[in-house]
Formats: C-alpha cells, structure tokens, sequence
C-alpha cells in the first residue's frame, strides 16, 4: 500500500542516500542512463557486492528501481525529476561555495 511520505521522511530518505560517496556517484551515473550492476561496478572501481548493497539502500530510499532486461536486471533513477534534482543541488553546492568558505570539516562546524 502506498503511503504519501511527509517532506521531513522525503528529505531524510534523500540525505540517508547522499550521506556516502559511492551512492552519490551511482546516482550520478544512473542520471547519465541506466545500467547494469556489473557494469556500474566495473564504471565504479568496486566490487559487486559492496554496489548491491549500496543499490539495496537506494531502492530502499525511493531513488532507483529495477526493470527487467530479458535474464538481466538494469537499474535507473526512479523517476527523471530526480536527476533534475541532483543538478539543481549540484549547482547551488557550487554557487555556495564560490560565495562562502566552509569551516574546516575536521572541527565538525561544517555545513
């Protein structure tokens, strides 16, 4: 059954999901075209069973789904708004930081 999550769920979910490296970086290759996991982990630099596991905490959030391919299983975004979204996030980051300085992450004091 679905549910409408709340936006404080929707935006949690999202951060769970940009909270690691390797899950941005499958997300910014499955906003390029879907793909398979072998050839993300292949695209990636690690192995297939750390990518599973990444790719299970990202259908988990909402942000990618399967479609069979024949024996295959290919990965794309959910839903194309979501590579939208990472370019809208990916530019105001940049427009940020071009503004402001970050304190130094180490002191934890930063954004």
């Amino acid at each position: 059954m679905l549910t409408v999550a709340s936006d404080i769920d929707v935006l949690a979910r999202f951060g769970r999901a940009l909270a690691d490296p390797i899950r941005c970086r499958i997300l910014l290759a499955l906003r390029q075209a879907p793909a398979y996991p072998a050839e993300l982990a292949d695209t990636l630099g690690v192995s297939r069973t750390r990518l599973s596991n990444h790719l299970a905490c990202l259908r988990d959030c909402g942000l990618v789904v399967t479609a069979p391919d024949g024996r295959r299983t290919r990965y794309e975004l959910a839903d194309e708004r979501l590579g939208h979204a990472l370019e809208h996030l990916l530019a105001a980051v940049v427009a940020v930081e071009s503004d402001q300085t970050c304190p130094d992450a180490a002191t934890k004091d930063c954004c």
